[in-house]
């Protein structure tokens, strides 16, 4: 991971929580940000962690990852330049709760900790900000539990490329089947029957980890409604925000 200082606004503006933000607002938390590269694979924090840093990606994708008995995991929410990683420290947290994981590299705005608390503490817009994330958050969380109890591996699977597709607003993306076996919380032979029925579908194509979308609509059919409870729990967090 590389970070250097970045000088000016526009440079965290894609992220649309920092982009949601008044320009007085901004201009207090913009000597806190740095601008950051992250990998494919990088683990930011693993549960029980100090928060030391926020994260607010840019074009990066991160999985969120719950833990049992250090192995076992299932995601829980995925965070892209709709949002932040750390949005509990809003609540008071001092240690992280799940597994953050990059998903696509790419760049971010780190803050530390204790400097956004700083300009949380003065900040009314702030606070409405990451409180309606947190929200949001937890929303979508629950109901990813559900759809893993209740739903089919197939639908949670459409379920979970849907997801992906609108954080990356792409129709193509990299995920191989141990990272989506890791996510849906499966062995990785589940994950290959789910996919070849999908494809054989004509939904997607899925070749050496590589994904494409064909049928959207067709993929959103075959998913369970988990898909629009959780696109609808984060459009509406964030719409009162960019409005």
């Amino acid at each position: 991971m590389n970070f250097a200082a970045a000088p000016l606004a526009v440079e965290h503006n894609a992220n649309l929580l920092l982009a949601a933000l008044p320009s007085e607002e901004m201009a207090r938390l913009l000597p806190a940000l740095d601008r950051v590269e992250v990998d494919t694979g990088d683990v930011l924090c693993e549960p029980d962690d100090p928060i030391r840093y926020v994260y607010f990606p840019s074009d990066c994708l991160i999985s969120l990852m719950a833990v049992a008995e250090g192995r076992m995991t299932l995601e829980v929410g995925q965070v892209g330049r709709e949002g932040m990683l750390g949005a509990t420290v809003a609540l008071g947290h001092d240690t992280t709760q799940v597994r953050a994981v990059v998903q696509r590299a790419g760049s971010a705005s780190r803050v530390e900790t204790a400097r956004l608390r700083a300009v949380f503490a003065h900040s009314p817009v702030l606070q409405r900000v990451l409180y309606r994330y947190t929200d949001a958050l937890l929303a979508q969380a629950i109901q990813i539990a559900v759809c893993s109890r209740y739903h089919v591996l197939e639908a949670r699977l459409a379920r979970s490329l849907l997801v992906t597709r609108d954080r990356l607003q792409s129709d193509k993306f990299h995920l191989t089947h141990e990272f989506l076996a890791h996510a849906l919380g499966v062995r990785r032979v589940g994950v290959t029957k789910a996919a070849s029925a999908l494809q054989q579908q004509g939904l997607i194509i899925y070749s050496r980890g590589n994904i494409e979308i064909l049928d959207p609509d067709g993929l959103a059919a075959a998913s369970c409604t988990c898909y629009e409870i959780v696109r609808e729990a984060g459009a509406g967090a964030m719409a009162p925000l960019l409005a």
